[in-house]
């Protein structure tokens, strides 16, 4: 079983990995793109002031993100 201070960063990067093939797209990736700048932004800051109910809300959105 692992943590969510392991898994964390991990889903991070797999998301931003998903942002980049958004952002291949050209403009018809640009919805999904600022939805995904912005899950990591909320995802980021919710890391860096320890925020752990807010880092489990987007945890739980980042492993719905596809791409």
């Amino acid at each position: 079983m692992t943590s969510l201070a392991d898994e964390y960063p991990k889903e991070q990067a797999r998301v931003r990995k998903v942002l980049g093939h958004y952002k291949e797209i050209g403009p018809a990736g640009v919805f999904g793109a600022t939805m995904i700048e912005d899950l990591l932004r909320r995802a980021d800051k919710a890391s860096a002031e320890q925020d752990t109910v807010e880092m489990i809300r987007c945890f739980k959105e980042m492993q719905e993100t596809n791409g």
